[in-house]
């Protein structure tokens, strides 16, 4: 069961209000975003397993997380449509490049700072979902609502196969990225993404 507390216990911020006014502006670019943010889950989940042929854990979650974002991916795609919000090519938000910037070079380190980072960007859009449900539409606040307990089991997953695969305690690793990803939330952007800061 999806906890609240549990992931705002493990993000070092919550969503800046200046975030949540702009995803009320601009509902077309939160969905086209939310939509490539689902494909781009699935295609980090696949990267890893064929990276890790060998472990089994990861394969199976993996596999299983793949298919789940990209069936949320097609729900974002049939919300999008029934709305007349058109697919079109934006740019992406630098969240993810300012988080995988101080991902270790060399294994294992590479692979349990993906897993963790893996883990905050899940627990991240959780927090989102969760944020913007009450100041949503009926139709897609129920969606929004209906994915927390998905991405919430992918934010648990993320980190219970950082602490099997790392040979050492993850706790420094974790706080370490809690920073990272703090800061990655609270510095201004300049285009509204789905895991962007709020916009100078």
């Amino acid at each position: 069961m999806f906890l609240l507390p549990e992931i705002e216990g493990f993000l070092l911020c919550p969503t800046p209000q200046g975030w949540l006014d702009q995803a009320l502006q601009h509902p077309d670019i939160l969905l086209i975003d939310h939509a490539n943010c689902e494909k781009k889950a699935a295609g980090t989940a696949l990267t890893l397993l064929f990276r890790h042929v060998d472990k089994e854990m990861l394969q199976y979650r993996l596999s299983r997380l793949a298919r789940e974002e990209l069936r949320h991916f097609e729900q974002v795609a049939e919300l999008m449509k029934k709305r007349g919000i058109a697919y079109r090519m934006i740019s992406a938000s630098r969240y993810a490049q300012r988080l995988h910037a101080h991902i270790r070079k060399n294994e294992p380190g590479r692979l349990v700072d993906t897993l963790i980072v893996g883990a905050y960007i899940e627990a991240r859009s959780c927090e989102r979902f969760y944020r913007l449900a009450p100041f949503l539409d009926e139709e897609l606040q129920t969606f929004y609502l209906s994915l927390l307990e998905s991405e919430g089991r992918h934010y648990r997953d993320y980190l219970e196969m950082a602490r099997t695969y790392s040979p050492e305690p993850i706790k420094s690793r974790i706080a370490f990225w809690g920073e990272v990803e703090r800061d990655a939330i609270l510095t201004p952007d300049t285009e509204f993404r789905f895991h962007s800061g709020a916009v100078a």
